[in-house]
């Protein structure tokens, strides 16, 4: 795939970058040479290769999915600059 010069400039639009004229030209080869290799990835049949997370196979370590304050509650409002009933009081930023 060719990339053009205006393609070139409405992407660092997009992307808010300032390039010069001499900048523009060498983007345009590099993004068509970029989108040459990406063609090429999608020529390599991948149908019997299954979806992976990681390189090596590996068990995801699993707790017990128990709900818990953490037993520190009064630690933790202890912290506050204001409580009221164990909860943390804030301005009100909303009318």
């Amino acid at each position: 795939m060719q990339v053009d010069e205006k393609t070139v400039r409405r992407i660092a639009r997009l992307a808010r970058i300032k390039i010069t004229d001499e900048e523009a030209k060498s983007l345009e080869s590099e993004l068509s040479q970029i989108l040459n290799w990406v063609e090429q990835l999608g020529e390599v049949d991948t149908s019997d290769v299954e979806p992976m997370t990681r390189v090596v196979a590996q068990k995801l370590k699993k707790r017990e999915d128990r709900v818990t304050d953490g037993g520190i509650a009064d630690d933790i409002v202890r912290n506050a600059p204001m409580v009221d009933d164990h909860y943390f009081v804030v301005p009100k930023v909303v009318e």
